[in-house]
């Protein structure tokens, strides 16, 4: 078959109109495609986050409006983070299995406010640790993977009591997706999604998050022994399927933009749920281009989440996600 050349094909005919560009385009998003991840206070005060623009952390009291907005939005699902005090932190981060902790109390606040909006809560010990590291660590500061995994199943257990719809373990543990599904199970919590940070990268775009957490000043060393290789796509098809092979619902890529391969090739690999994190320091850069006069923050926006759709994301967890959702509803 002869394909239509110059001038009988003119594709610039379909971008003629806003009605047609619409018609034709291969991707669409909506507010449902996001996840609005919140930072939680222990106390009674907004704390703005000056490494992160127009972001703070919230403190209980607030969490009920900050649901309202997002469900108002379309916004079908928050994804939560504590800010442990730090007298409350330790070498082997005990409070993540407190069942009164800052997490358990901002997943029952918002589900006695908003029953029906989504809560993904993260399962990782960084929050909780006076090192700051995602696991437990031995005298030479090596992080432990197989007892770190047992807290992480006692951890997401706490989670899931307190009302979690989704645990997400972070950590990069080996094993601990398949550990955390039969204890769920086990546990008669057998309708709890686990999403897997299944192929999370040793990054430098993860800067502002820490200043969020406040693990910044105490982390001793860096995360290279669990996290990926920047210079690695192969080995993540290796992590994504061993952890849905253990049991995830759903995969997540972490960061986004400059991983937006990795999203590609797990899509076509498994054909499942795949999610990206556009991370803190993604989101910093927009803030700051903008703050400089050197960008539209709406247009810069709306085009960076749908590079991740066009990728094959399911769905983007970013902190423009109230934004993004109201100019969709505008």
């Amino acid at each position: 078959m002869t394909r239509p050349a110059f001038p009988a094909l003119r594709l610039r005919r379909t971008r003629r109109h806003g009605w047609t560009r619409a018609m034709f385009a291969e991707h669409v998003l909506t507010p449902s495609d996001l996840i609005w991840p919140l930072f939680i206070a222990n106390g009674e005060a907004v704390e703005p986050i000056s490494a992160l623009p127009g972001v703070s952390r919230w403190p209980l009291a607030q969490l009920a409006d900050r649901a309202r907005e997002a469900k108002a939005a379309g916004i079908p699902c928050l994804a939560l983070f504590p800010n442990t005090p730090r007298d409350l932190r330790s070498d082997d981060g005990r409070e993540a299995l407190n069942p009164d902790n800052l997490m358990c109390r901002a997943i029952r606040t918002i589900k006695d406010a908003v029953s029906d909006i989504g809560l993904l809560t993260d399962v990782a010990l960084d929050p909780y640790t006076s090192h700051g590291h995602d696991g437990l660590v031995d005298a030479g500061g090596h992080v432990l993977n197989d007892p770190t995994s047992e807290v992480l199943v006692a951890q997401a257990l706490v989670q899931a009591e307190a009302g979690s719809d989704i645990v997400a373990p972070s950590d990069m543990m080996d094993g601990r997706v398949g550990a955390i599904r039969a204890a769920l199970e086990a546990g008669g919590h057998v309708d709890v999604q686990i999403m897997a940070y299944a192929a999370k990268y040793a990054s430098a775009f993860y800067g502002p998050f820490r200043d969020a957490v406040d693990t910044r000043g105490l982390l001793k060393g860096d995360k290279k022994g669990y996290q990926m290789n920047p210079a690695n796509a192969q080995e993540a098809l290796r992590e994504v399927a061993l952890d849905l092979a253990e049991g995830a619902d759903s995969v997540m890529v972490k960061p986004g933009l400059p991983y937006l391969d990795i999203v590609r090739l797990v899509k076509e690999r498994f054909e499942v749920p795949v999610f990206a994190y556009q991370v803190s320091g993604e989101y910093a850069m927009i803030e700051h281009a903008v703050a400089a006069g050197a960008a539209d923050r709406d247009a810069m926006v709306m085009e960076t989440l749908m590079a991740f759709k066009r990728a094959g994301a399911s769905g983007v967890l970013t902190y423009h996600a109230l934004h993004a959702a109201r100019l969709m509803g505008a």
